[in-house]
């Protein structure tokens, strides 16, 4: 058989009748054409399954879970793509997203595109490509007390909401501005269109290497979103006299900040590989993603 030895790992928001639905689709697709489907034990509850599909424990090192897997499909949310992206990073398996939410930047399928998602995993017909992560350090009194990563962004962000935070923003061992703020993001091109977009930061192309310093509500004369080189350490400081604040790595993970807490933010060397299904420009995937209007475009004449 074609398919023979060859697995794949399922993702599901079983929270949605949509995905749980298109679970049961993509899981059928697969085993009809001889492939394997591995799901987790707490998603496979919710989920209608044949007996031949594998399970395991979400509680396990996600590197394990994914082991012998060819590529993880997701099926859901932005939040459930980014909690794809774990497993991903993990095991350096490729991702392939089915968007089931609003805008899912890093999905490369939609509902309807169940069918022929099935049949370019069945073929292989697919390429896979690099996104950068970042790794994030935070030190207390010297001391590196937490360490983590992010695909989109780390943010510094204030733990009360009555009270402003009071941080120095860093680029490369030397400060930059000192300012009152709801909190910084710490985006990568990825999380460009993500929190740091909603924070105001520029939309940058995937293929540019860089990083992002975007300053959320500041009270400052100077306060604007930065872009540097994928090289460069962004650092964001406490200051001491301030409540401290809260981490958050891709909205997913989080640490509490106390006050003179130091969040150091750097180009990490594993990256999160993508299944990509579509050639299509990210210009186009722009403009679909965000409905931006175009009409009366008539392009370069030929």
């Amino acid at each position: 058989m074609a398919g023979a030895g060859r697995t794949v790992f399922l993702i599901t928001h079983t929270g949605r009748p949509a995905a749980v639905r298109s679970a049961e689709l993509v899981v059928q697709g697969l085993l009809r054409n001889g492939i394997g489907a591995r799901v987790l034990a707490e998603e496979a509850a919710d989920l209608t399954l044949p007996p031949s599909v594998e399970t395991v424990r979400d509680g396990e090192i996600c590197e394990k879970a994914v082991e012998g897997c060819e590529l993880i499909v997701v099926l859901g949310g932005d939040g459930t793509l980014l909690r794809g992206a774990e497993f991903a990073r993990a095991s350096g398996v490729p991702m392939l997203g089915v968007n089931l939410g609003r805008v899912g930047f890093l999905a490369e399928a939609e509902r309807d595109d169940l069918d022929k998602v099935v049949r370019r995993v069945v073929a292989r017909s697919y390429e896979v490509e690099e996104r950068m992560t970042v790794d994030v350090l935070v030190r207390s009194n010297g001391d590196v007390v937490h360490r983590d990563w992010a695909l989109n962004e780390a943010s510094v962000e204030k733990a009360a909401r009555e009270r402003m935070l009071e941080v120095v923003a860093e680029v490369d061992g030397r400060p930059v501005s000192r300012f009152g703020c709801d909190g910084v993001v710490c985006a990568t091109p990825t999380g460009s269109t993500a929190y740091a977009f909603s924070a105001g930061g520029p939309v940058v192309w995937p293929e540019v290497e860089a990083l992002l310093l975007v300053p959320i509500s500041a009270h400052a004369l100077f306060a604007k979103p930065l872009v540097t080189t994928p090289d460069s350490v962004l650092a964001v400081e406490v200051q001491p006299q301030t409540q401290g604040g809260v981490l958050w790595c891709d909205g997913r993970r989080t640490a509490e900040l106390p006050a003179g807490a130091r969040v150091e933010v750097r180009r990490s060397a594993v990256p999160v590989r993508l299944a990509r299904l579509h050639h299509a420009s990210f210009t186009d995937r722009l403009v679909a993603k965000f409905a931006l209007p175009v009409a009366g475009w008539r392009g370069a004449p030929h």
